[in-house]
């Protein structure tokens, strides 16, 4: 399989299972499908999720900084929510559960990629400018899962739902898909002017 599924790191795999057999935890998750189940519960395709804070189409190589680890809850051969883990200065530590459309959307998009003919390690990238997440494809599978180096050659797919203007599920490479993304981010405010809520006031 040419598609390179990274072990995740062992306390942050430990935090979610502890989650997952609390009672408490899973009964006040906002997952319905995940309170529901009433038969053991496993965890699948961990995946790093990185962050790209900003958009910069003329940055050489964009640096992500690692947010957390994204494990997908099975019920058996259903997938019924996902888990995150995030770092915290204490170690790491469970999130919380959730669901929705890029649940369905991560697996298709894996079972894509895992019918490519070029090997990559899988990981997610979330670019909060554009509400858009995207499983990026990274080309060196022998680096470290949490490192941050967005290379031009690597591809994103984006996932569904996607923003106005990017395709949900058509690959890319970050060095064509970059300056598209840059053009449905608005332009940067100088510094020293205010913003929105500078030029309207404080409400009443």
């Amino acid at each position: 399989m040419p598609l390179l599924v990274s072990p995740a790191p062992a306390p942050a795999l430990r935090s979610v299972l502890a989650a997952l057999g609390s009672p408490t935890a899973v009964r006040e998750a906002h997952t319905p499908a995940l309170r529901s189940v009433q038969g053991p519960l496993s965890l699948e395709l961990p995946l790093p999720v990185h962050v790209l804070d900003r958009i910069v189409p003329t940055e050489a190589v964009p640096t992500t900084r690692l947010a957390g680890w994204r494990f997908l809850v099975r019920d058996g051969e259903r997938t019924v929510a996902a888990a995150d883990s995030v770092l915290t200065a204490d170690g790491w530590t469970f999130s919380h559960f959730f669901e929705g459309p890029y649940l369905a959307s991560t697996e298709l998009a894996v079972s894509q990629a895992e019918s490519a003919t070029t090997p990559y390690q899988a990981r997610l990238l979330s670019v909060p400018e554009l509400y858009m997440l995207t499983l990026w494809l990274h080309e060196d599978t022998e680096d470290d899962a949490a490192g941050g180096a967005l290379a031009p050659t690597d591809v994103l797919v984006p996932l569904s739902p996607a923003p106005t203007g990017i395709t949900a599920h058509r690959p890319h490479r970050v060095a064509a898909l970059l300056p598209v993304m840059s053009l449905r981010v608005g332009p940067p405010r100088l510094p020293g002017l205010p913003g929105v809520s500078g030029l309207l006031g404080s409400p009443a």
